[in-house]
């Protein structure tokens, strides 16, 4: 029989979790089996996560039909469709969480993405999913924006499991992690127990390359006359997420030696683990497991896609890399700057979470208009 990479992956400290939800996957017992037999250990979802689950699918029918019956409004209804599928996944994966201590086991919801720059209502939705989905082991993604931060460290502190969702910069990812550890202080002050609560930072890969290839694309398409130069161009293609991700682990090991997360760690505190996502690779050029191989490490997680996790099982070539060429990685970083190169990551991952959040508004908002189509159908006339 041949050998399953992702079950190897688990021996060098990193858990898989799935990057995809369906009631489709929980009713015909494929989260089961990729569980049991895959060794996928918790799951995100996401807008467009949800609306491809839904949209377009009868297994949601007589549930919608339900909340017409109900005389719910749309958001309404589309919350009880999702939060039952949460709260199944949740409960599906209840063993996972309970054997690892509550490490993994979770399943990630996301509050809306049209409040990604509303602090006190980003507050509200994350205690409101947390307390109606009623599962311990339900995560509640907040997106790593400015605005988003105050939210973390405050709902860390009510005992909330977050996952700090699009983080593109080093510099996003150092900001989440002292969030966590402010919440996890100010719950410690309040005496109250902190080594129930979890949290991962999600580090997104193959969009940092996608943007910085189009760049390289484009000036090689305006002509490039010397060769070196057009070698130096080259050389950046398709390297940029996994350098980037590899100097924010390398601040993870940083942050977890200082004084100030070894006080919280002796009081039972789980480390905020980095999550690898945007995991696919958009390049058929490059190994669709680049952004698997790459990264495997302690403390960390992947999710992965359906597509990744087949390809991944079959061909991942597992190893600990994650702290494998770290010079070299700084050194990619630092030859953006080079006036040939001339690329401005900061100005890119600016770029970036800005696309993140339209990527999410805009097929929840696609979801919102097939509910709302769906619900005049089966409205009573």
């Amino acid at each position: 029989m041949a050998t399953n990479h992702l079950l190897e992956i688990k021996n060098y400290g990193q858990s898989i979790w799935m990057d995809n939800l369906s009631r489709d996957i929980i009713q015909s017992g494929e989260l089961k089996n990729l569980i049991e037999n895959q060794g996928i250990c918790g799951i995100t979802s996401n807008p467009a996560i949800f609306e491809k689950a839904i949209a377009n699918n009868v297994i949601y029918d007589a549930d919608i039909e339900a909340g017409v019956r109900a005389g719910l409004p749309t958001y309404k209804i589309y919350e009880s469709l999702i939060f039952a599928d949460i709260r199944d996944a949740c409960d599906i994966l209840r063993p996972v969480y309970e054997a690892s201590n509550k490490l993994d086991g979770y399943v990630s919801i996301e509050v809306p993405p049209t409040i990604a720059h509303d602090t006190q209502a980003t507050i509200n939705e994350a205690r409101r999913y947390y307390q109606e989905i009623g599962r311990e082991n339900v995560m509640i993604k907040i997106p790593g924006t400015e605005a988003g931060l105050p939210a973390v460290e405050q709902v860390i502190a009510e005992g909330i499991n977050v996952n700090v969702t699009l983080l593109f910069s080093v510099e996003s990812y150092i900001n989440t992690i002292w969030a966590y550890i402010r919440g996890l202080e100010k719950r410690l002050a309040e005496g109250k127990d902190i080594s129930q609560i979890a949290s991962v930072a999600s580090f997104f890969l193959s969009r940092i390359d996608s943007n910085i290839d189009g760049k390289i694309d484009a000036k090689l398409a305006r002509g490039v006359d010397d060769i070196s130069l057009e070698a130096k161009l080259v050389a950046v293609k398709g390297k940029v997420a996994i350098a980037n991700a590899k100097i924010a682990y390398q601040e993870y090991k940083k942050i977890i030696e200082s004084d100030r997360w070894q006080a919280l760690a002796a009081k039972g505190a789980k480390v905020q683990r980095l999550l690898w996502a945007s995991t696919s690779t958009k390049d058929p050029n490059y190994s669709d497991v680049m952004y698997v191989d790459e990264l495997i490490g302690p403390d960390t997680v992947n999710t992965l896609p359906p597509a990744t996790i087949t390809a991944c099982a079959d061909h991942c070539e597992v190893a600990n890399r994650v702290e494998t060429g770290v010079a070299e990685a700084y050194q990619l970083i630092e030859s953006l700057k080079d006036p040939d190169i001339n690329i401005d990551i900061n100005a890119v991952m600016d770029e970036l979470l800005i696309e993140g959040i339209n990527k999410f508004v805009q097929p929840f908002q696609s979801l919102m208009n097939s509910l709302e189509g769906k619900v005049k159908l089966l409205s009573p006339v």
